[in-house]
């Protein structure tokens, strides 16, 4: 940008790859006595923020959600959003996402992994419990116990069909169940080293 009251001007266009966002940034460095950096959060995560940061630039990530956008602007392209930015930037109208450490970071991907785990056990429960009701079958005790689970391992069903398929639908199940407690190991495993730790640990 042309200062502060300058037009905003389009550079070009980078690979989003750590060699060329550091030769950007220092080839601007040799223009600009103060440079600031912005993007959108999206999918590829906080390796440009933290690449920026570690080479002493000033770097923040925007919500989409919350970024202004032009009444009947309704198409979005990576030119007509960097120049959004840069505007929207200048005039202090954005607002800024809170950037995790790695750690912190590494938790939100178990808890998630944990939770798909969870909702597939969920389905897979719900799709025995389907099945075992179009065959007339049901349980009368405490569900998905001990006991429940051996009652289930030991249903024969009339065609050899019926049975591999409500295997299969216990192996689903057992499958979910195994990626959930194995999550669960992990994020005990990490607690310790999270700046949270001490929060979970007293709850």
């Amino acid at each position: 940008m042309a200062g502060r009251d300058g037009e905003v001007r389009l550079i070009g266009v980078i690979p989003n790859e750590p060699d060329a966002i550091a030769k950007l940034a220092r080839k601007l460095t040799g223009r600009h006595n103060r440079m600031e950096f912005v993007y959108e959060a999206g999918p590829c995560g906080y390796g440009v923020y933290r690449q920026l940061a570690d080479l002493g630039f000033d770097c923040r990530i925007v919500a989409p959600s919350h970024t202004p956008v032009r009444p009947g602007n309704r198409q979005k392209n990576d030119t007509g959003d960097a120049m959004m930015l840069a505007r929207l930037l200048r005039a202090g109208e954005l607002t800024y996402v809170w950037v995790p450490d790695p750690t912190h970071e590494a938790m939100r991907d178990l808890v998630r992994a944990r939770h798909l785990a969870s909702h597939d056990a969920r389905k897979a429960r719900a799709q025995i419990q389907m099945f075992l009701l179009k065959h007339g079958l049901r349980y009368k005790g405490k569900p998905w116990s001990c006991r429940h689970r051996s009652w289930l391992a030991d249903r024969r069903f009339e065609h050899r069909g019926q049975q591999i398929a409500f295997q299969s639908y216990l192996n689903r199940l057992a499958q979910a169940d195994s990626r959930k407690k194995e999550l669960e190991d992990q994020i005990a495993a990490i607690i310790p080293d999270w700046s949270l730790g001490p929060v979970v640990t007293a709850l």
